[in-house]
């Protein structure tokens, strides 16, 4: 039985000095004070391991490209490396086959236990087109009969969907989120009472707050505002910088808390790989000063991995470490409704550990109790 003894547990609620973890068949058993005797002893702050929705790819792949089990290892392993231990496989807009692949890939995958993997996050394609971003117009279509039924199948894991007010209705979110499916808004423009409409018909999140919704106006609150404005939801929020101004993110931080604002990667391809290109949808797309662009400009998802962004919670959100760590694991657990699993150091929680240092540099990593790293 592995024990890991810290200078410092966060638990994803509290910090402890000087605590051991006891994990067993790769669960976290206990959690006792004190380094216990024939413990391994760590210097740095031990903590949940991260927990990313927002994933498109890694390690070079993108999972638009091939939505297989292959290329869901091949993601899973690369950000592993950067101590995110679940995360939500992400196919932006598609046509309904590619959709029906990465169901599948993710069905599989999580029926044989891939290490990391917690479910699919389909960003579209029921987004507004004004509002689509790098998402392919051609593919944007309303929510119908024939999505509702792939939706609402049986599942064996978390399914996550960013739909827009001027795409899908309320009945429609009704009948989702009764079926377990989990509905964020993004990729909108609509006016805040339509958004408010779907939160009460079921919606809990924002995806990337900010990006791809008009700004806040003092007469016009729109999307974000109602994202601001509302206690009771997550939102996410890409933070590298670039995609949303450090004022703006501090905003959403004083108004959302560590408690409801989640770090999301958007990861691309070239997280964890050497290459700082890649093809999305026939266009080059290449990363900028950061950043990754298409040739006009636009940004397509994002250079950045959750380790880094949780960095940069401290930095440009002046976020203490167990908030930058608690919006990259713990927040976004209880927005999936997983918190029982991961996100936590507690009994019964999986063995999902990262151990970081002073500047939340990731030293080590554990899955399942089992070092990755």
């Amino acid at each position: 039985m592995p024990m890991l003894a810290a200078t410092r547990v966060f638990t994803g609620t509290e910090l402890l000095e000087q605590a051991t973890v006891h994990v067993s068949d790769g669960l976290v058993i206990d959690v006792t004070p004190g380094f216990a005797p024939g413990a391994e002893v760590l210097d740095g702050t031990l903590a949940p391991g991260l927990v990313d929705i927002q994933v498109n790819g890694g390690g070079g792949v993108l999972f638009n490209d091939s939505p297989t089990v292959e290329t869901l290892r091949t993601i899973t392993a690369a950000h592993a490396q950067f101590g995110v231990t679940g995360l939500m496989a992400t196919l932006i807009s598609d046509e309904s086959a590619k959709i029906n692949s990465a169901i599948n890939a993710v069905e599989q995958g999580v029926r044989g236990g891939m290490p990391g993997l917690i479910g699919l996050h389909l960003e579209g394609p029921w987004l507004s087109e004004p509002r689509r971003g790098v998402h392919p117009q051609h593919f944007l279509r309303s929510l119908n009969a024939e999505d509702m039924d792939t939706l609402t199948r049986d599942r064996s894991f978390r399914l996550m969907v960013t739909l827009s007010p001027e795409q899908a209705s309320p009945a429609d979110v009704k009948v989702l989120t009764a079926a377990g499916v989990i509905v964020s808004i993004g990729h909108t423009g609509a006016e805040h009472g339509d958004v408010e409409a779907l939160l009460m018909a079921g919606a809990t999140g924002f995806t990337h707050l900010f990006n791809a919704m008009p700004p806040l106006e003092g007469r016009k609150p729109g999307p974000v505002g109602v994202a601001l404005a509302n206690t009771h939801t997550w939102a996410g929020l890409i933070l590298d910088g670039i995609h949303v101004h450090p004022l703006s993110a501090r905003a959403a931080f004083a108004a959302k808390t560590a408690r409801k604002l989640m770090l999301v990667s958007d990861a691309m391809s070239t997280v964890g790989s050497p290459s700082a290109s890649m093809t999305l949808f026939g266009q080059h797309i290449e990363v900028r000063d950061g950043a990754l662009r298409t040739p006009s400009g636009t940004l397509a998802g994002a250079h950045l991995d959750l380790s880094q962004a949780a960095r940069n919670a401290v930095s440009m959100l002046g976020a203490s470490i167990e908030d930058a760590l608690r919006m990259a694991s713990l927040t976004p657990a209880e927005f999936l409704r997983i918190d029982g699993q991961c996100g936590r150091i507690a009994a019964g929680a999986r063995g999902d550990l990262i151990l970081v240092g002073p500047d939340l540099d990731v030293r080590k990593v554990w899955l399942g109790g089992a070092v990755v790293r």
